[in-house]
């Protein structure tokens, strides 16, 4: 019986060696994905304009990389903070480990070229080669336009320097390992015409990462169906869960008009909406949803993205939207 158990020994002892061995070669030679070493962006005002409504509005770039006031309903940015970074997605919010939003104003980019902020934001690999997590949306960008891409580089180059240092971020075991490989080489689509509503509105929606935040995650990892909504997010006052925005008729928007869709969101237009206070001590809901920032989308844009919606299955899925905190 011995030689047997020395043989299991030796067996076990090997796959070991060859997962730790596998593991150091991911983390240290992955991901590798080069920089266009040639690229450069030229910030015309075209792109610069196009990269402000993109960054603002759509894929709202300026949401996570801006300190928002959650003591105001839906957290509109704080002035003064536009691409200094700070926000904390960690496992309060189901994300596997504590991910901070970094800086992205010249302050922090003036030594990055074009080549490693495109790779940064198509590919999600940082200047230094390290692979970004997630919840910085680059599956999303990568199969965005390479025009769009460049027009929103050529934004947040022109925004104004902040001095700000953010601690780095940190995936808890073992995702700090499988991130290594998740970055992919950019996939552009061509932009699609705004006269082809569908196809125009599902490049809105994967350009506003409408999945990611609409489709209940563990983890890090999809728990349910797409759009169907069920993300769980902490707040101070309660739990609020995205809706779900699949056609269905009654737990989803399959009742809604288009009207009813573009108005719900131009509700939130700045320009007429104060966003209300919010009192934590009284459980009072919050939302993680930027609406003071999608409703800057044009109706155009916003029509596309409802026409889009309407195509997909239509996902029975009855979500709670909001449960206070216990007192």
């Amino acid at each position: 019986m011995k030689k047997p158990l020395k043989i299991l020994a030796i067996l076990v002892a090997v796959v070991i060696l060859l997962g730790a061995a596998s593991a150091l070669f991911v983390v240290n030679f992955l991901p590798a994905i080069p920089v266009q070493q040639e690229l450069r962006v030229e910030a015309t005002s075209e792109r610069i304009a196009r990269g402000k409504y993109l960054a603002h509005n759509v894929a709202v770039c300026m949401d996570c990389h801006s300190s928002r006031d959650w003591a105001l309903f839906s957290g509109p940015l704080k002035p003064g903070t536009l691409g200094m970074g700070g926000e904390r997605f960690d496992e309060t919010m189901n994300f596997p480990g504590a991910f901070i939003a970094p800086n992205i104003t010249p302050h922090a980019l003036k030594d990055w070229s074009d080549g490693e902020l495109y790779r940064a934001i198509a590919s999600g690999v940082s200047k230094d080669g390290h692979p970004l997590f997630p919840i910085m949306p680059y599956p999303a960008y990568r199969k965005m336009a390479t025009e769009d891409i460049y027009s929103i580089m050529a934004y947040i180059r022109s925004l104004p320097a902040v001095e700000n240092s953010t601690t780095p971020s940190k995936a808890a075991p073992p995702v700090n390992i499988i991130m290594h490989l998740m970055p992919r080489p950019a996939a552009p689509v061509t932009l699609p015409a705004p006269s082809d509503a569908v196809a125009y509105g599902g490049y809105l929606a994967n350009a506003a990462g409408c999945t990611e935040c609409h489709t209940k995650m563990v983890q890090g990892k999809p728990a349910g169906e797409p759009y169907a909504g069920g993300f769980e997010f902490a707040m101070p006052s309660g739990t609020v869960r995205s809706p779900n925005i699949t056609p269905h008729a009654t737990t989803g928007i399959g009742a809604w008009t288009k009207q009813m869709f573009v108005e719900r969101f131009k509700a939130y237009d700045p320009a007429t909406f104060t966003p209300p206070p919010v009192d934590a001590s009284k459980g009072e809901m919050q939302t993680v949803m930027p609406w003071t920032m999608y409703s800057g989308m044009t109706k155009e844009d916003l029509g596309a993205l409802y026409e889009y919606l309407k195509t997909l299955p239509a996902i029975e899925n009855q979500v709670e939207r909001w449960t206070a905190a216990k007192k």
